[in-house]
């Protein structure tokens, strides 16, 4: 069985992420153990220049897509109820504020490399939970590291990684790769580095995309 290797680039601030996860794994769920997958989170950052403190988020969207507050509620009510439908319960009111994600994107490296794949999947789940289900301040390191025991990995280690630099330069040199592919909106899902799934798409394009990069070449 030839594997697919899927790339998830992604940032935990975007709502869309979610429920582009969300469907990709209700697709994979689907095709079951008729195609072996290697999934890989990938950083890529929204608001790479959110300071310390983040912005609140009406305000922040408003300035974004130059719309108006109530357009905004409405348009989240909308993401809130597309994530609730492929498994991801968002806040009932929304989140709140906005954060900076460069350390989140830190630990889904060092995970990835030191646990592995399905350690990583269980991380970015989690910290998608931790930023639109729980809606708390992603500026506080103890809600990330909470997150990190929650999915049971090694909450000193973390702690180690969020009190240093490591990591950084490897997830600017990724960013970097992304951006420079041409990858500037999220979710962006590539298959075998030659199919791309741009945005979060139902759960048959993921299915569709799977099949095709499976029987390619």
């Amino acid at each position: 069985m030839k594997t697919v290797k899927i790339d998830f680039v992604s940032d935990i601030a975007c709502p869309w992420c979610a429920v582009g996860l969300g469907a990709l794994e209700q697709a994979l769920t689907q095709l079951g153990d008729r195609i072996q997958v290697e999934l890989h989170f990938r950083p890529f950052e929204l608001n790479p220049q959110m300071p310390m403190g983040g912005q609140d988020v009406i305000e922040h969207l408003v300035e974004k897509y130059g719309v108006g507050p109530k357009q905004v509620r409405e348009n989240q009510a909308q993401i809130r109820k597309r994530a609730a439908e492929v498994g991801f319960a968002f806040h009932p009111e929304g989140r709140k504020w906005v954060y900076n994600t460069f350390d989140c994107h830190r630990l889904l490296h060092w995970v990835g490399l030191e646990f592995g794949s399905a350690a990583q999947h269980r991380l970015k789940r989690e910290l998608l939970g931790t930023y639109f289900t729980l809606a708390v301040n992603l500026d506080d390191p103890s809600n990330m590291l909470d997150a990190v025991d929650r999915v049971g990995l090694d909450r000193l280690r973390a702690q180690e990684v969020l009190a240093s630099d490591e990591f950084k330069e490897a997830v600017r040199e990724q960013q970097k790769y992304y951006l420079d592919a041409g990858i500037h909106s999220v979710p962006a899902v590539i298959l075998n580095d030659q199919i791309l799934v741009q945005g979060a798409q139902p759960v048959e394009q993921f299915v569709a995309a799977i099949l095709q990069a499976s029987n390619a070449g």
